[in-house]
This record gives C-alpha cells, sequence and structure tokens, in this order.
C-alpha cells in the first residue's frame, strides 16, 4: 500500500495535471463541421470536451426529478443546414404571446367595451372583428350594447361569436340591438374565469406540441445526411426549447390565477 502511494507521488506533474482537468464539469456540447469526400456532402459531428461520467447529488436529483441535468446550447448558424433553430424558437415564443394576448383581452375581472372589439365573428366576407360590424358602448357599468344596424344580418352570428368568446358572456338580442350584461364580480365568477385561463393554456401547450412535432418532423428528413449524435443533440435543443416554453407558460397562468383569483 505504501509502495503504491509512493509511486503515484511519482507520476509525472503533467499527467497529474491531466487527471484533474478530466473530473472538469462539460459545461456545453460543441458541433464540428466536417466534409466526407466519400460522400460529398457535409457531415455534422458532435463531441464533448470531455467525455467522463457526473454524478449528481442526492440534491441535484431531487430538484431535478424528471429531467435531464444536462443542457445543450448549440449554435444555430452550426445546423442551419439541418433545421433553422431561430425560427422554430420564434414559433414557439408566438404561442406565449398569443396566451398572454388571450389573457389581457379575454379574461379580466372587469369587462369593458373594448374586451369586445377582437371577436372574430365568422361572416359570408370572412371572419370579422367584432368592432368592424357592430358599433360597440357602454350603457351602464352592468351592461354593454352593440348596435348592429350597419350589418343586421351578421347579428346572429355576433351573438353566437360574443357566447364562443371565452368570457363567460351571456347576450341577449332586442332586433338589432345586442345587449351583453356584465356578470357580476363574484367568488364564482372568478373561479370560472380561473378555468378558462387553464382550458387557455392547455390549447397554448397543444400548440406548442405541434411546433415541436414539425420541427422535430423536419430534423428526421435529414438523418441520412447527418450523424446521429448531431441528430440526437438537435433533437434534445428542440425539446429543451420546448420544456423552457411549457413553463413560461405555466408561470403567465399562475399570474394570471392570483390575479383573478385576487
Amino acid at each position: 500500500m505504501a509502495l503504491g502511494l509512493k509511486c503515484f507521488r511519482m507520476f509525472h506533474p503533467a499527467f497529474r495535471n491531466y487527471l484533474a482537468a478530466s473530473i472538469k464539469p462539460v459545461s456545453e456540447v460543441t458541433l464540428k463541421t466536417v466534409h466526407e469526400r466519400q460522400h460529398g456532402h457535409r457531415q455534422y459531428v458532435a463531441y464533448s470536451a470531455v467525455p467522463v461520467r457526473h454524478f449528481a447529488t442526492k440534491k441535484a436529483k431531487a430538484k431535478g426529478k424528471g429531467h435531464s441535468q444536462t443542457r445543450v446550447n448549440i449554435n444555430a448558424a452550426l445546423v442551419e443546414d439541418i433545421i433553422n433553430l431561430e425560427e422554430v424558437n420564434e414559433e414557439m415564443k408566438s404561442v406565449i404571446e398569443a396566451l398572454k394576448d388571450n389573457f389581457n383581452k379575454t379574461l379580466n375581472i372587469r369587462t369593458s367595451p373594448g374586451s369586445l372589439d377582437k371577436i372574430a365573428v365568422v361572416t359570408a366576407d370572412g371572419k370579422l372583428a367584432l368592432n368592424q360590424i357592430g358599433q360597440i358602448s357602454m350603457k351602464s357599468p352592468q351592461l354593454i350594447l352593440v348596435n348592429m344596424a350597419s350589418f343586421p344580418e351578421c347579428t346572429a352570428a355576433a351573438i353566437k361569436a360574443i357566447r364562443e368568446s371565452g368570457m363567460n358572456l351571456n347576450p341577449e338580442v332586442e332586433g338589432m340591438l345586442i345587449r351583453v350584461p356584465i356578470p357580476q364580480v363574484t367568488r364564482e365568477h372568478r373561479e370560472t374565469l380561473v378555468k378558462l385561463a387553464k382550458q387557455n393554456t392547455n390549447k397554448a401547450k397543444d400548440s406548442l406540441r405541434k411546433v415541436r412535432t414539425n420541427a422535430m418532423n423536419k430534423l428526421k428528413k435529414s438523418k441520412d445526411t447527418v450523424s446521429e449524435d448531431t441528430i440526437r443533440l438537435v433533437e434534445k435543443q428542440i425539446s429543451q426549447m420546448a420544456d423552457d416554453t411549457v413553463a413560461e407558460l405555466d408561470r403567465h397562468l399562475a399570474v394570471k390565477t392570483k390575479e383573478l383569483l385576487g
């Protein structure tokens, strides 16, 4: 035993430095582009800076249970011939923006005339905003009026659109005038709005899954010209982006829920 320790101390300093370097954590995964003359096209090969295995502590495992501990950060320019990651990222961001817009316009404790403006009404000329075919005004704090005198033929469609707007509104019609009673701000009304917020968030997640699936399908088309390691890394990057977007959607839902419940 003593002889072994003595021999270890006698190792060359360069070897000891290598051992020290080999246990440093890998901060990121890099991609390198190489050319294969045999096939005549570009290949992407993925490699890690130091091929070592890391063991997570019990605390880290508990914190990241169900999630990969290693994140990748691929330079979009290196894989632009395979897939446009920036475009995928923008599509995922647009899902977040659409949910935020929906929350701001349709899920408010106090319903205002402006919240009805952009309700889409299906007409013979296509979908039109309610304020394009009707004159919206506030009759009293408890009542909004929509005058359909300019487009009376769209009255039924407008009523249907208001009912299906997700704003918990129940319009009534009097000739060419649509009366929209504003629900009282009760606990039940607040909880109904929270349910609608959750439904809209789930719809946003459905849209996000479509973006992710389309990106994955596009990536698979390159499997014959790109290394398997690169495909796996880009897949992980896309999944990582989707997970981050889900977390952001949930964060906006939590904020809106707190606002609605008071």
